[in-house]
């Protein structure tokens, strides 16, 4: 028997995360707070995924280039292929600057590079700013 002060709506309409009937206020949409939050984890894990992956790249792409800068802070010549060789990906970095010449220089963080003739590479880190 239906419930004398439920709608034929109530009853049909089921929880978004699990299809339970709901019970309660009409625009209702989850049976409870566990439901709620796995329904918008789910949606909102795609795209954690994307910038969890992006943010990886970054890291690792930021300490390829430290691990290949001496360790004095001096400049670095390397050919653009040992940094591929180590993982490094070049459509991630993290902003971009113009040297006195006018070509960019692309940084992951602190660590740089600014692209030569002939696939090379000149490796450089920017100087904290206080």
């Amino acid at each position: 028997m239906i419930h004398p002060m439920l709608t034929t709506q109530q009853i049909l309409k089921g929880c978004k995360k699990c299809g339970k009937t709901l019970k309660g206020r009409s625009d209702k949409k989850f049976c409870d707070d566990y439901c709620r939050s796995s329904f918008n984890n789910e949606l909102k894990s795609v795209s954690n995924n994307l910038v969890r992956n992006i943010n990886n790249a970054l890291a690792r792409n930021r300490r390829i280039l430290e691990n290949l800068l001496p360790r004095d802070g001096q400049k670095a010549k390397v050919n653009r292929e040992k940094l591929i060789q180590q993982g490094f990906q070049f459509r991630y970095f993290t902003h971009t600057s113009t040297n006195r010449k006018g070509n960019p220089c692309y940084y992951c963080y602190e660590y740089g590079y600014l692209p030569l003739e002939n696939n090379w590479l000149l490796l450089l880190k920017r100087e904290e700013e206080e």
